[in-house]
């Protein structure tokens, strides 16, 4: 029997294939089962030194994420004998990342894209895992889909279920219990504490939560490291855009320190130094920058993330290039604020060359991680197809 713990990109798929292929899956996970539009009640609440994105429901951040669908750390893989190529096709195919209809490019991500170009920048279409034919263009991929028109790991939970797979929901993990080569976790539910014996056990609970799994099984490295990708949104006044009711982040510029994709905030109008602005008038950019791992996660699950004069430069980059996309888009550049900082796809507190193989196995016989936690270094882009692909390939190992 295999056990997973956690739903999200790495634990939704993993429990599909394996079930599909006939074999045991109990999967656990801290969160409730819940319909996708009310994932923004699931976000994680953090010490209010570190505003970090993350959410604990059954598909995980995967529930509010944009469904964005981005290769990534391609080369950086390849250096621990690494090539997903193959699962990358297959996971595309299967959850049919494309880019979106002209139907479901809005007014101001069109101006994204045009200004963009004009500029001479690399910018195209964000690939995603949105059916069209579902979308009503709201404009709430972040607060979870009010029609389930986007891919998340829920989906695949679900297929696995369907398949014989068994879902112990509002269960947390404490820690895992080894024995002679066979593995097991200790879990809390209903407040009763139970074990669960299995032969093999794979932590997908998230960078944070699996890093604090994992120093409580003796893997006092775990944690060490932690990267987010930080970002922020920058805008300003537009009359009448209605941005703000257009699918999100379905542009996207490719810089070399950073990445900009037009973002709705709820948090910018705020912050554009103009009168009478509604979020209607409002254009808006994401700013994201890979961050340096400076940062670690302790046995409690408390995040410390420090940032360094690297970081703050790429960002200050994104932003700039942001405004000048801005202003060739039609705003006023007197008009231009920005959110406050923030984090986002927290990652590589288990990273792969020193807490797991290139299988992804820790030191622990038949334990392993598949989430962000593995990822060597920040992507700095959207991780959620990086996180599939692998997650892919320890299905196909684990199928052996």
């Amino acid at each position: 029997m295999i056990c997973i713990v956690g739903t999200g990109a790495g634990g939704g798929i993993l429990a599909r294939e394996l079930a599909k292929n006939g074999q045991k899956v109990i999967i656990l996970e801290k969160g409730p089962y819940i319909d996708t539009k009310d994932a923004l009640n699931c976000y994680d609440k953090y010490d209010s030194s570190v505003d970090l994105l993350s959410t604990t429901c059954v598909g995980g951040s995967t529930a509010v994420s944009m469904a964005n669908m981005v290769r990534a750390l391609d080369e950086e893989l390849h250096e621990y004998g690494i090539d997903l190529t193959n699962e990358y096709e297959y996971v595309e195919d299967l959850v049919g990342v494309h880019e979106l209809d002209d139907s479901h490019i809005g007014k101001g991500t069109q101006l994204f894209l045009d200004a963009a170009s004009e500029l001479g920048l690399e910018v195209c279409k964000m690939p995603k895992a949105i059916r069209e034919e579902d979308c009503i263009q709201c404009g709430r991929c972040a607060f979870g889909c009010p029609v389930d028109a986007k891919w998340t790991g829920k989906d695949f939970v679900d297929e696995a279920v369907e398949a014989g797979a068994e879902l112990i929901t509002d269960a947390e993990v404490i820690e895992v219990i080894s024995n002679s080569g066979s593995c097991g976790v200790k879990y809390v539910k209903d407040g009763e504490e139970n074990i669960l014996e299995a032969d093999k056990v794979v932590l997908c609970a998230g960078a944070i939560s699996t890093a604090v799994i994992l120093k409580n099984s003796g893997i006092d490295a775990a944690g060490e490291e932690l990267f987010f990708d930080p970002f922020v949104s920058v805008g300003g006044y537009l009359k009448d855009v209605k941005f703000n009711t257009e699918v999100q982040m379905a542009g996207l510029v490719v810089g070399k320190n950073f990445v900009l994709s037009p973002h709705f905030s709820s948090f910018i109008r705020a912050n554009i130094p103009y009168g009478d602005v509604e979020d209607t008038d409002i254009l808006s950019i994401m700013v994201k920058t890979p961050d340096e791992s400076v940062g670690s996660v302790d046995s409690e699950g408390n995040v410390t993330k420090t940032n360094t004069i690297t970081d703050i430069r790429y960002l200050a980059e994104g932003v700039a290039t942001a405004g000048f996309i801005l202003e060739k888009a039609g705003v006023d550049p007197k008009t231009i604020g920005s959110t406050v900082y923030r984090g986002a796809h927290p990652g590589g507190t288990a990273p792969i060359g020193k807490i797991v193989n290139s299988n992804l196995e820790t030191e622990i016989d038949n334990l392993f991680v598949c989430d962000a936690s593995v990822l060597p270094i920040s992507p700095g882009k959207p991780p959620i197809l990086t996180i599939l692909a692998l997650s892919k390939r320890l299905a196909d190992y684990l199928k052996n």
